[in-house]
């Protein structure tokens, strides 16, 4: 199964680096190298700025109707080459097959929905105080945008900001993985192809704190939007304000699952058991806490380790792999960190605990039970196949216990109480919560973050919003 070399793409050119400096990708899977990527310098980025302003002067004029043909031509592209982009993903970032595919298939949704969306952009008119004047309010695309993603959903954190740029009339510089460069290199060719100009989309990969350094200070970056942990968004986001530009930032969580007396177990360890393991559990999403009724806790125990020991840990490639490996190396050692501590602050490992083989970076899913609050993995985000667990008696203790941190990103519960429920709703302090449900990331809904976790959305009307600059125009006509 071939895996490409991956170039920079510049003013619609595919390209390699000025200096023809090239990188490995490795396959997290085998641990050799699948291939390489282009590794840009100072002289290719400013290329890149050239043709993202070039582009924007060009784009911004295509009327809404036309940019919407043009993202649903890059849908059909993005469905009919499924197979090829999905194996790709899956050698460089390792996640099972079946999960690549439905990555890709998501993000043709995903395009599909903002090219309608595009198309509802408003103004307004507004009564006028004076009836021989014209009061006006007028969306305009904010400017060319740039785009930092990171490994995990190599597609899917890439395809939410591409589309928001372009069907709202920017142009859009993609900094992508360079662990995961072959998948969005794929991505983004599907929208060449469909028609979209020279320089409205470029695509980059270097040194990720270079580059980052360079494009937001940059005149003619007018947006920066961002996916990533939160001390780097942190920083990004200062950079941003110094320069007075617009950010988006999607960053870490440590996403609570409430467990409540009455709920319904089965459902719940199917639903959130599920979450927590797919991609093993490198999500920015996953649910990571498990606040459990302390009645319903050695059920859903048993229920939650039976169905984890039935995952099949293997080579995303293979069939019937149900988990893959970690994305590199460093996942590995900080899961043996995360459970090392937990246990030896008194928590219990139920299943897993352990690295499985010696070649490539494969972990088995873990449950640890009985986790005190001082563990490392109940504080800080593990970004693994970890599923940690604790009890609690009321539900005012549970929210308290979810809202302790100052992540705000993400949060699952299981009742089958209304009033809990709508306790839940109005308690929980996070962006996005799924009662009764695993995550459903529909592009029509918000999709964001509070606190810690970021500002601004990439899912819903909301998304559009942030690449829009409001013009308010009076006119006298008298």
């Amino acid at each position: 199964m071939s895996y490409p070399d991956t170039q920079l793409l510049i003013d619609g050119q595919w390209c390699d680096a000025a200096d023809g400096r090239t990188i490995p990708v490795l396959n997290p899977a085998t641990g050799q190298a699948a291939g390489r990527v282009a590794f840009a310098s100072q002289v290719d980025l400013d290329r890149a700025l050239a043709a993202a302003q070039k582009g924007f002067d060009v784009w911004r004029k295509v009327p809404a109707v036309e940019r919407s043909k043009v993202l649903r031509q890059a849908a059909a592209l993005v469905r009919e080459r499924v197979a090829s982009m999905a194996e790709q993903m899956v050698q460089e970032q390792g996640k099972p097959l079946a999960e690549a595919k439905g990555e890709v298939l998501m993000a043709a949704d995903i395009i599909e929905w903002f090219a309608e969306e595009g198309r509802r952009v408003y103004g307004r008119i507004v009564p006028p105080r004076n009836l021989g004047s014209q009061q006006m309010v007028l969306k305009e695309p904010v400017g060319p945008v740039a785009a930092f993603t990171p490994w995990n959903f190599p597609i899917n954190q890439v395809v939410r900001k591409l589309c928001a740029a372009l069907t709202t009339g920017c142009s859009i510089l993609v900094k992508a993985p360079e662990e995961t460069p072959a998948s969005p290199a794929a991505l983004l060719r599907a929208f060449a192809d469909a028609g979209v100009p020279a320089g409205v989309i470029g695509l980059v990969f270097g040194d990720p704190a270079a580059i980052s350094s360079y494009l937001i200070p940059h005149p003619i970056i007018r947006k920066i939007t961002f996916t990533g942990s939160t001390p780097v968004g942190k920083q990004l986001a200062s950079l941003a304000g110094l320069h007075m530009k617009r950010a988006t930032m999607e960053l870490g969580g440590h996403a609570p699952v409430i467990v409540a007396e009455d709920a319904d177990i089965a459902l719940a360890v199917k639903a959130a058991g599920s979450a927590k393991f797919r991609n093993a559990g490198q999500v920015c999403i996953s649910p990571t806490r498990f606040l459990v009724h302390a009645s319903r806790h050695d059920e859903f125990v048993q229920a939650l380790v039976a169905q984890t020991e039935r995952l099949k840990v293997g080579n995303g490639l293979d069939s019937s792999s149900t988990m893959g490996p970690l994305a590199n190396a460093r996942r590995l050692q900080a899961m043996a960190q995360f459970t090392e501590d937990a246990v030896q602050k008194g928590a219990t490992v139920a299943t897993g605990g352990v690295r499985l083989g010696e070649v490539g970076n494969f972990y088995a899913p873990t449950v640890l039970t009985h986790v005190p609050l001082d563990a490392k993995v109940f504080n800080d985000e593990p970004f693994g196949p970890m599923a940690a667990i604790r009890t609690f008696n009321t539900l005012d203790e549970a929210i308290a216990e979810s809202n302790r941190l100052p992540f705000g990103l993400a949060s699952y519960a299981f009742t089958q109480s209304l009033k809990s429920a709508h306790q839940l709703t109005h308690g929980l302090q996070v962006g996005m919560l799924w009662i009764n449900q695993p995550a459903a990331a529909w592009p029509e809904m918000p999709f964001g973050g509070i606190k810690d976790s970021g500002y601004g959305s990439e899912g819903g009307p909301e998304a559009l919003e942030a690449y829009l600059n409001t013009k308010s125009v009076a006119t006298l006509c008298e």
